[in-house]
């Protein structure tokens, strides 16, 4: 992990970044306080050297010598020194350690500085010439101010030190986290890459955008691996399905080649061979459809259908074959209210629905029933067809959604272990879950929209 990887990451950038946003105002805000204080204090001292230069220079004389006689005696660090001197600037009363500066201004403030013991003390002053002609000074020792200056200094370079101390951890935590993390997705989209399809994305659970990230490139990966193995069982289905009805069609062919058969003969080889020619061929075209079905192109032609009318349509449809059966096929509709739409493509909704009523009539016995239930309520809605045959163990209710796979009572019934394929496939594409449960007795297959019912 190299420094320069650390802060090209979006998180130390952003950290960054908000360091920065925060830095600029609130060195503007400490500027300004700054400015603000230290001018307070300056107003402060000139408006006090001013009024007591005034008070004392127009006191009277009595007054005035008392003042600068007692005044040193109060302020024995001369900070605020009172000095009056002669028309020749020779030194009369007040603060013996006053001296005239060398060019002074008069009835104006000003800047000096004076000696007190080794070093030169910074003052604010202001001269007034009396009516004798003699010189008052009174003056401010600003030491005071320039040391409040240099800790406020110091608090705004501590500050920001601290801040940008803070700021720099921050960037470097969270960058060697996304870096940490980015590193893990690379090395799993490697392994992906390698042939490893089980692999997944690191998720660590905090929500974030390589989180989201990940999430949505895993679900994409399932789907990918979904399909894969759907491909490869429809390849193995294809090989060994299909193996059985073209060694008929081969066998019946070479068989009537071999021998001297009638005109008959002749014709019924044909008609079989027709018909192991059309299933074959019926096979072929349900794997189309649900390849069609899967691929989504049928999305792009979806209008709102209402599911209970389709429902209603394809028991319709399927009513003689369930009198030739002598079977109850029944409808019902459980609401609470208006049975609500959904966008769908309506022929492809039909077909599953009849699928499902197909199979149920086929593996219902004679005198049962099948019955095909609309329901939308609790913020749900589906459909779900329950019938009253043996039903699908548990184990197997996931494969039989799988392209050709058969159940052991299955195999004894004509088809070609498709139609729940092509009802997932229909569901998947209308954002409707299928469920297969135990109807006790029969099977019931759910295909729901919403909350569980």
């Amino acid at each position: 992990m190299r420094l320069t990887d650390l802060y090209r990451t979006t998180g130390s950038r952003l950290a960054l970044l908000f360091l920065v946003l925060l830095a600029v105002p609130s060195l503007v805000l400490f500027a300004y306080l700054y400015w603000q204080t230290t001018d307070y204090l300056r107003r402060g001292v000139d408006d006090w050297v001013s009024r007591e230069a005034s008070s004392i220079a127009n006191a009277a004389p009595t007054d005035r010598t008392r003042r600068l006689t007692v005044h040193p005696g109060l302020d024995p660090q001369s900070t605020r020194p009172f000095a009056l001197f002669d028309p020749r600037g020779a030194f009369l009363l007040g603060t013996e350690s006053s001296s005239l500066p060398s060019d002074p201004q008069f009835d104006a403030l000003f800047n000096f500085s004076q000696r007190r013991g080794k070093k030169q003390v910074p003052f604010r002053g202001m001269l007034r010439r009396l009516p004798s002609g003699e010189i008052l000074l009174v003056a401010q020792d600003l030491r005071e101010i320039d040391r409040f200056n240099d800790l406020w200094l110091a608090a705004m370079a501590w500050a920001g030190f601290v801040a940008l101390g803070v700021g720099l951890a921050a960037a470097t935590i969270t960058g060697t986290s996304a870096l940490r993390h980015t590193e893990d997705m690379t090395r799993a989209i490697e392994r992906i890459a390698g042939g490893d399809f089980a692999e997944r994305l690191p998720v660590r659970r905090n929500g974030d955008d390589l989180d989201r990230l990940s999430g949505i490139v895993n679900r994409m990966l399932d789907d990918i691996q979904r399909l894969m193995q759907e491909v490869k069982g429809v390849s193995d289905g294809i090989a060994h399905d299909l193996r059985t009805p073209l060694t008929r069609l081969l066998a019946g062919l070479e068989r009537v080649r071999r021998h001297q058969a009638s005109e008959a003969e002749y014709q019924q080889a044909i008609d079989d061979a027709i018909f192991e020619t059309q299933n074959i061929l019926r096979t072929f075209s349900a794997l189309l459809r649900i390849s069609e079905v899967e691929s989504g192109a049928r999305r792009a032609g979806f209008a709102s259908v209402d599911l209970a009318q389709i429902a209603a349509d394809a028991v319709e449809f399927y009513e003689p074959v369930a009198e030739a059966k002598n079977i109850a096929l029944t409808i019902e509709h459980a609401s609470d209210g208006a049975f609500r739409t959904l966008p769908g493509d309506p022929s492809l909704l039909f077909e599953a629905i009849g699928n499902l009523v197909d199979n149920a009539l086929k593996f219902t016995p004679e005198g049962g029933s099948v019955t095909v239930r609309s329901f939308a309520r609790n913020g749900s809605m589906g459909i779900a067809v329950t019938d009253s045959g043996a039903g699908i163990p548990v184990n197997e209710r996931e494969a039989v959604v799988q392209p050709f796979y058969r159940t052991e009572r299955g195999q004894r019934v004509p088809g070609s272990g498709l139609g729940l394929s092509l009802v997932a496939a229909v569901a998947r594409l209308h954002e409707l879950q299928m469920a297969i449960e135990d109807a006790a007795p029969g099977c019931r297959v759910v295909l729901q929209r919403g909350a569980v019912v």
